[in-house]
């Protein structure tokens, strides 16, 4: 569970990136956040694992302050959450064996890690991971040599192999084509759906929004303007969310 408690995050420059945001996430929860360009969606995202420090408030995992977590703890809680880039964050000269395991990095000690010395339980964990996302043929094949959908699906295998209990993914699909859109967002909700691992998930086109989660946050200006089932999020409610009728060009495939 993730308890978010009157987050606020004020930038150096004064723009505030997140307005005392209440909210709390359950675990096997897949939640979209929707929002304007700026509206405090990767701010919220990134706070979640302490890339960004949040100013004021609390972020409390599993009965845990992520918030005040130093040292030892917060790496192992930060073991627990994986992170999935829009830009993949893959080091792309490298197999795509090596960036799976990369993922293993915060279990052992840093010259293990940079000798390249895994041992076998992870190398099995990691060609599994590859065959969960359905490209366990391209292990030994170089990051650079694969498309857009398939560096997005090493990146998830990278989170399946940190053995995450929560991933994060900003804006995963935002440079990707419709098919391979939905291919990706298919993985998110197997792995969400068979391994019970909690998605949050940062989305642009309302649509697949709707498609693939069970719940919506929806951001403006850093504040909280909805929060509940899909069910609930209608036409009415992202025109509320974005300030305006919602363009086409919002809609994947339109």
């Amino acid at each position: 569970m993730i308890e978010i408690k009157e987050a606020t995050k004020v930038y150096s420059n004064g723009t505030v990136g997140l307005n005392k945001i209440n909210t709390t996430i359950k675990q096997g929860d897949f939640v979209v956040i929707v929002g304007r360009s700026g509206a405090g969606k990767s701010t919220l995202l990134r706070a979640i694992n302490r890339l960004h420090d949040i100013t004021d408030g609390e972020i409390v995992i599993n009965g845990k302050s992520l918030t005040k977590a130093n040292g030892k703890q917060l790496r192992e809680m930060r073991r627990d959450i994986g992170m999935i880039f829009q830009n993949f964050n893959l080091i792309k000269r490298n197999t795509v064996l090596k960036n799976v395991l990369s993922g293993r990095v915060a279990y052992h000690s840093t010259m293990r890690t940079l000798l390249g010395l895994w041992p076998k339980a992870d190398v099995d964990l990691a060609h599994d991971a590859l065959n969960r996302v359905g490209i366990p043929d391209k292990a030994y094949v170089r990051a650079d040599e694969l498309s857009g959908g398939q560096q997005q699906r090493v990146s998830i295998a990278r989170a399946l192999a940190q053995e995450a209990k929560i991933i994060l993914a900003d804006e995963p699909v935002a440079s990707l084509d419709p098919l391979t859109t939905r291919q990706v967002m298919d993985d998110l909700r197997r792995i969400n759906q068979e391994l019970g691992i909690t998605m949050i998930v940062n989305l642009h086109f309302i649509d697949i929004a709707r498609e693939y989660a069970t719940r919506i946050i929806g951001l403006r200006d850093g504040e909280l303007v909805f929060d509940g089932p899909v069910e609930d999020a209608t036409d009415e409610m992202f025109t509320q969310i974005y300030e305006r009728e919602i363009k086409k060009d919002e809609l994947l495939g339109v």
